[in-house]
């Protein structure tokens, strides 16, 4: 299931300029699924990270596959409209090449384990099949 930058926007809280997926693919129901963003040169971060040397912040790689799991996990949940995908989490991250202005990296999530809705995901990014960065990360979903 193929999800557009609107689809995405109905499953996740995050906006402008803190949305790092432009789309979403939905490969197994609730526990894999494939996104994608292209960092154009005038992202925000890119004005102090660093300013003769624009790199995306591994943080920001990180909240992106925290964003495509919260989008698979949260298409299973559409009937709650109430609700937050809250950090606990992240292990593991390795940022293995810089990721630069223009770069259209790829995101792969798959669930690890889910414990009494604590959900954790090993997540994976990409340039050109390159690995650039990956994390392990646990979240937990909260109700209003």
């Amino acid at each position: 299931m193929k999800l557009n930058l609107e689809l995405i926007k109905e499953l996740i809280p995050h906006r402008d300029p803190f949305l790092f997926i432009d789309e979403c693919i939905i490969i197994e129901e609730g526990s894999k699924g494939s996104a994608f963003k292209i960092f154009s040169e005038n992202e925000y971060f890119f004005k102090g990270h660093f300013p003769s040397n624009p790199i995306v912040p591994g943080v920001i790689i990180v909240e992106a596959m925290a964003q495509t799991a919260g989008v698979v996990i949260s298409n299973n949940l559409k009937h709650h409209k109430e609700k937050s995908v809250l950090f606990m989490s992240i292990n593991k991250a390795k940022f293995r090449k810089p990721v630069l202005p223009n770069y259209k990296i790829y995101f792969e999530v798959e669930l690890m384990q889910n414990i009494k809705g604590v959900y954790k995901f090993k997540g994976l990014a990409k340039y050109e099949n390159i690995k650039v960065a990956e994390a392990e990360f646990s979240a937990m979903i909260t109700y209003k």
